[in-house]
């Protein structure tokens, strides 16, 4: 994730990484670990995005501790 200022005070442009493959593409839009500099009262953790081609099923992941993840 790239923070770019933009000249304004408080106003920042955030810049995803994005992971692409063959069955489409992947990024965190947002996490808190990561933004802490910009806002540290957000009471949000985490936002994926994923796109997949045509006829690609993604599923969800099971991780267990210390890397579990809840999914929604």
């Amino acid at each position: 994730m790239q923070i770019k200022e933009t000249g304004i005070e408080g106003l920042k442009i955030l810049i995803p990484d994005v992971f692409p493959d063959h069955r489409g593409w992947f990024m965190e839009v947002f996490k808190s670990n990561l933004h802490s500099e910009i806002n540290s009262s957000l009471p949000f953790v985490q936002d994926n995005l994923s796109f997949s081609k045509k006829n690609v099923l993604r599923g969800l992941h099971f991780q267990k501790p210390p890397h579990s993840q809840a999914k929604w």
